[in-house]
C-alpha cells in the first residue's frame, strides 16, 4: 500500500520560511515524479512545484517562483519543498503527490497517489 505523508507545516509570520517534507512508504520515490499542490479555503487546488524522478527537472508555479525550491532525497524516499518569504496568500493545505516517470513533469495530470496534506498558515 502506497502512503505519502507530509510534514513540516505550521504557523509562521509573513517573511518567514518553512520546509515541507513528503515521505513515502510502499513506493520508491526514485521511480516517480513528485509534485506539490496546495488548496486554500474556498479555492481550488493549485499546482505549486514538481520535480522529476531524477531530480534533473523542476517546475514552479509563477506564484512561488523565486521563493520556492523543490528537492528530493531518494535515499530517504523523501521530497522536500522549501518556501521562503512566505506571504499570507500562501496559507493553504499543502499536498504532495506522485506520478509515473513517463508522465510530463510540467503537467498537472497523471498524479495517482496523494498525501493527506499539511497545513501552512502565514500570519501578517
Amino acid at each position: 500500500q502506497v502512503q505519502l505523508v507530509e510534514s513540516g507545516g505550521g504557523l509562521v509570520q509573513a517573511g518567514g520560511s518553512l520546509r515541507l517534507s513528503c515521505t513515502a512508504s510502499g513506493r520508491s520515490l526514485s521511480l516517480y515524479t513528485a509534485g506539490w499542490f496546495r488548496q486554500a479555503p474556498g479555492k481550488e487546488r493549485e499546482f505549486v512545484a514538481s520535480i522529476s524522478w531524477s531530480g534533473g527537472s523542476t517546475y514552479y508555479a509563477d506564484s512561488v517562483k523565486g521563493r520556492c525550491t523543490v528537492s528530493r532525497d531518494n535515499a530517504k524516499n523523501t521530497v522536500n519543498l522549501q518556501i521562503d518569504s512566505l506571504k499570507p496568500e500562501d496559507t493553504a493545505v499543502y499536498y504532495c503527490a506522485t506520478k509515473p516517470r513517463w508522465a510530463s513533469v510540467a503537467g498537472n495530470a497523471n498524479y495517482d497517489y496523494w498525501g493527506q496534506g499539511t497545513q501552512v498558515t502565514v500570519s501578517s
